[in-house]
């Protein structure tokens, strides 16, 4: 039986970037298929304000397995929530998420697919990431609020850098609000509550390759402070 994945993108403004991801990643893909499996780049615009939906359009016909979706924005979270749901109503079995911003390098994609039989959650972590020190910062306030709110302790919970297999998932899923934004850190975190089999793995976390990232401190901050209140909900939840 094939293994069937879907690699998944949010994309927001990224019209400086998007390009060059796919050159980057569509060669994944390509070999994944050429091994006898299936594989999709999958990349949803979330409602970009420049020529990023444009440019996938425009480059879908070179690139064979590329499917550039567009939906309205509703912000990075939901964005990925829904390329999940996506994925796996479409038959995948597997599902990788990243970023749209080059940030990660898909060299470092194949230790995860080589064990996919081997756990249900293979999750990046950056360590020596080259985004700024606020980012680290961010990342370190996550993992003490997982651990307040969850009572676990999680590397990276954030990390835009993990493949799942999609039965799993789709578990998890179930207790995650439709449109929260912090999803991959309440997955992260329910998975090591539930003692899911997780693999982690150090990868390389570049600066944005263009473009200007969307989110600051200030925005960060404020969602945090929202989602505590939901982090409590889906705790009770489990």
């Amino acid at each position: 039986m094939k293994d069937v994945l879907y690699i998944v993108m949010p994309a927001y403004n990224e019209e400086a970037n998007i390009e060059d991801v796919i050159k980057q990643w569509h060669p994944v893909a390509e070999r994944i298929n050429g091994e006898g499996n299936e594989a999709r780049v999958v990349i949803a615009n979330d409602g970009s304000k420049d020529n990023t939906f444009a440019i996938m359009q425009q480059l879908q016909s070179k690139y064979q397995y590329l499917l550039p979706l567009d939906k309205p924005n509703s912000g990075h979270g939901a964005t990925v929530l829904y390329l999940y749901r996506y994925a796996i109503s479409n038959g995948a079995n597997y599902v990788f998420q990243t970023d749209s911003d080059g940030q990660t390098m898909p060299d470092e994609f194949w230790q995860m697919w080589n064990n996919r039989h081997v756990y249900d959650f293979q999750i990046g972590t950056r360590g020596g990431r080259q985004d700024g020190f606020s980012r680290i910062v961010v990342t370190k306030t996550l993992r003490l609020v997982v651990w307040l709110m969850f009572h676990v302790w999680v590397k990276d919970a954030n990390t835009p850098f993990r493949l799942m297999k999609a039965e799993r998932l789709q578990e998890i899923m179930k207790c995650i609000p439709e449109d929260f934004f912090l999803s991959n850190v309440a997955i992260s975190a329910i998975a090591v509550k539930k003692k899911e089999k997780i693999g982690w793995y150090p990868i390389t976390f570049r600066p944005r390759q263009g473009g200007v990232n969307s989110i600051n401190l200030k925005r960060i901050f404020k969602i945090g402070m929202k989602s505590l209140g939901d982090f409590r909900k889906i705790n009770r939840s489990l």
